[in-house]
């Protein structure tokens, strides 16, 4: 597990994802770090999908935005990663910010959001795990 005062990294075995739960606004490798880290349980775990709770901070600046683009995506399509979720929130403030980065991600990955990890659950079971 990775935790710092911005976010907390885990893999959660019974649905076989990585769990990358934002806790505030951070950049550089405050942001980075995490993001790698959870790419390192995709690849030591086969079809481990990505699950971005967004809902207590997510912001990122264009700089860590062009890092998505360039490393975690690029980086993440070497797993067997098919699925992104992201946890949004009622309101979905990101949602400009989500759609952004879903553009890109879209070209590798289905992209999902949420609104808890019930849903994530029930996607997971219904897509991915029925083949």
């Amino acid at each position: 597990m990775y935790r710092s005062e911005f976010c907390e990294v885990s893999y959660l075995d019974d649905l076989n994802v990585v769990l990358v739960k934002w806790k505030k606004f951070c950049r550089h490798d405050d942001y980075r770090n995490p993001l790698l880290y959870a790419i390192n349980i995709m690849k030591n775990h086969s079809s481990c999908h990505y699950v971005a709770d967004t809902r207590d901070g997510f912001e990122n600046e264009d700089e860590d935005t062009q890092w998505v683009f360039d490393v975690f995506i690029q980086q993440t399509a070497l797993t067997t990663c098919k699925a992104i979720f992201f946890i949004i929130d009622n309101d979905n403030q990101l949602k400009e910010e989500l759609e952004g980065q879903a553009s890109e991600l879209k070209k590798h990955f289905s992209v999902h959001y949420c609104f808890n990890l019930n849903e994530v659950k029930s996607i997971l079971d219904s897509v991915y795990r029925s083949k």
